[in-house]
């Protein structure tokens, strides 16, 4: 049997359905294997009193500490998160709230592996529990952990400290990886460890079908991401300036909304460029089956989920050459890999949409990633360093 500590702030919740869920997939794939044991801490950053008190908090407050979740067994710890302090004390405040709630679930759960699905603060936090309980230690890496905090002047050392002490280390792209080796982990405890797609939502509605269930009408092209700077989507809108005659629709929510509804009307797109906010992932498949293009001007990624679940979904993609774009966008009839221009987007699309590769096609750019072979993957790095930790305990 193997017992697995899963750790992440990226974790979806009541209040925040599609925040982290696929960290939430991944962890019930694994649960699904024989002989495997997960619980899940999913701690949430509340600011000290009064803060806290906020409306805008209260969403999070109101969650449970622990509930079940799709099948899964979730813990929700509170951990002080101060406003203005840019990750100072996220690990300190992180492991003075695990630290009681692991000693409880210890009695019972003797967790043989901490398994951190988020860099920071997670990562660093994680190596510090796992020399208290004696466990060892996986982080992953994805992509904004990575890009934003290894370069924020109060967390860069720890998470430089987290890449070089970490027992293994998962990366969601090849490129990613690298990015940990530069920071001093060992190349020999990196693995790449791609994300996954359910092909039983993705990919079963044909374009002509999506399309009718949605009333949609011309050529469609769809962004979908968080509402903040990092994922450029004013530059997608800027591209559709460019592009008469083609709608785009943006998926996501975010504190950009406002910004981009004003260019939107700024450059007299209202009637092509529409906001649909955070719709449900379940949702999701039907867009993605209903567009032409999918383009996300993301100035840094991972590996996007959305590109993944774009190309199974038999739609192209436009993206900047970022994370693993290189790994994806293997071959013409999955869509172009372009410079992170509003000229360089209106072209690519303007050449895909004049030009459509078969649906067949694209989809086999996909082809490599499921959540079973996610999850067999994370078992069986996971389960080598158990036994590898097991290992040097009897030796020594």
């Amino acid at each position: 049997m193997l017992r697995i500590l899963t750790l992440s702030t990226l974790f979806p919740d009541a209040s925040r359905p599609n925040f982290g869920i696929f960290v939430e997939r991944q962890a019930r794939g694994l649960a699904a294997l024989p002989d495997v044991t997960v619980k899940v801490v999913a701690p949430v950053g509340l600011p000290p009193f009064p803060l806290a008190m906020a409306s805008r908090y209260h969403a999070l407050s109101a969650l449970s500490q622990r509930e079940e979740w799709h099948a899964l067994d979730v813990y929700r710890p509170r951990f002080t998160n101060i406003p203005g302090t840019n990750g100072r004390w996220h690990v300190t405040m992180l492991e003075r709230a695990l630290i009681p709630l692991l000693d409880r679930i210890r009695r019972d759960f003797a967790f043989d592996v901490i398994d951190a699905e988020f860099f920071f603060p997670d990562g660093p936090a994680a190596l510090a529990l796992g020399q208290r309980y004696g466990v060892p230690v996986s982080i992953k890496a994805r992509g904004a952990d990575i890009h934003y905090w290894a370069g924020a002047p109060h967390s860069a050392g720890q998470v430089a400290m987290a890449a070089r002490n970490a027992d293994g280390l998962l990366a969601v792209s090849a490129r990613m990886a690298e990015e940990l080796i530069a920071l001093g982990a060992d190349r020999e405890r990196v693995r790449v460890h791609y994300t996954g797609v359910d092909r039983d939502r993705f990919g079963t509605e044909s374009r002509a079908e999506a399309r009718a269930a949605l009333n949609i009408d011309g050529p469609l092209v769809l962004s979908v991401g968080s509402l903040i700077p990092r994922k450029r989507h004013d530059m997608v809108v800027e591209a559709a300036a460019r592009l008469p005659g083609v709608a785009f629709r943006i998926i996501g929510h975010g504190p950009e909304r406002g910004a981009l509804q004003a260019q939107i009307d700024r450059l007299g797109l209202a009637e092509r460029v529409k906001l649909l906010g955070a719709l449900p992932h379940a949702e999701l498949p039907r867009w993605m089956a209903a567009a032409d293009v999918m383009a996300l001007g993301s100035q840094s990624e991972g590996l996007a989920n959305a590109w993944i679940e774009a190309l199974a979904s038999g739609t192209p993609i436009v993206i900047p050459d970022v994370g693993g774009a290189s790994e994806v966008v293997n071959h013409a009839a999955a869509g172009r890999i372009v410079a992170a221009s509003a000229d360089g987007f209106a072209a690519a699309i303007a050449d895909l949409l004049c030009d459509p590769p078969p649906a067949d096609l694209v989809k086999q750019a996909a082809a490599r990633f499921s959540w079973e072979t996610n999850s067999d993957a994370l078992y069986d790095h996971l389960h080598a360093l158990v036994a590898a930790h097991r290992e040097a305990q009897s030796s020594g």
